[in-house]
């Protein structure tokens, strides 16, 4: 782990037990991939408008507080103001709100629309001839939704060679309807698909990076709740609270 990653997970942490609120092993689950993105794709925090930036949409909107964090540590604002999460009148609600917060291109929440969203954004950057690209990413489990599938088959209909979607593989439907190998699903639907452990910052840029002459998939393995053994074995327990200020401790201790 990068220590700029474990310091952005130390502050989601500090922001759920703050605030009361957060998915934590979620948003544990993407911060290498959200880094990555913020990393190597064109922004500007000083200039959140910036007409010819690229987009980033987060198709799970559950993770919000992964993206705060993440936009906190590139200085789209002050680490602080997460610590309102989920709060009455806050700006930083439990799902992106692109109204509230700087950096935040769409608001998503229900499962399974941000993709079709950053397919549209796509699709009209090609009508344009920009040369500016659409980062998205989506979960295992919201990839139930049909949806997702309907946006994949306009991206490739349409050769959306400037749309990459990196699919969070960390296993949270294990309890239900899982789906095994994601990648031949979307080699089956045409996409351009890689695969890659999603807790390697480098090897996601790296891939991040690559051009396709089509959608490109960027399949990311990752564990739900990386960082912290607690989560890590007790997944189900910890999808919607927070820790209390005993096991805050324990955490930040877990995370080193």
């Amino acid at each position: 782990m990068t220590p700029d990653c474990k310091e952005i997970r130390k502050s989601i942490l500090l922001a759920s037990q703050k605030s009361g609120h957060g998915h934590i092993p979620t948003c544990f689950s993407i911060v290498e991939i959200l880094y990555a993105v913020y990393s190597t794709m064109k922004h500007d925090p000083s200039n959140p408008k910036l007409e010819d930036r690229d987009m980033f949409i987060l198709s799970k909107g559950h993770g919000s507080l992964g993206l705060y964090c993440v936009l906190a540590k590139f200085g789209y604002f002050k680490p602080e103001r997460v610590h309102a999460f989920g709060g009455f009148q806050s700006d930083f609600g439990c799902h992106v709100d692109r109204l509230k917060v700087p950096g935040v291109e769409a608001s998503t929440g229900s499962l399974g629309h941000g993709i079709g969203i950053a397919t549209g954004i796509a699709l009209a950057f090609k009508i344009k001839n920009s040369k500016r690209r659409v980062f998205a990413i989506i979960g295992d489990g919201e990839s139930n939704e049909g949806s997702v599938w309907e946006a994949m088959l306009v991206a490739v209909d349409r050769k959306l060679d400037n749309l990459t979607v990196i699919y969070d593989n960390n296993q949270s439907q294990l309890r239900s309807l899982q789906i095994k190998n994601p990648a031949a699903h979307f080699e089956g639907f045409g996409c351009a698909v890689t695969q890659v452990n999603g807790h390697d910052v480098n090897a996601l840029k790296n891939e991040l990076l690559k051009k396709a002459d089509t959608v490109k998939i960027i399949i990311a393995d990752t564990v739900k709740g990386y960082g912290c053994k607690t989560f890590i074995e007790n997944q189900y327990s910890w999808h919607r609270r927070p820790p209390n200020e005993a096991e805050y401790e324990q955490l930040i201790k877990e995370l080193g």
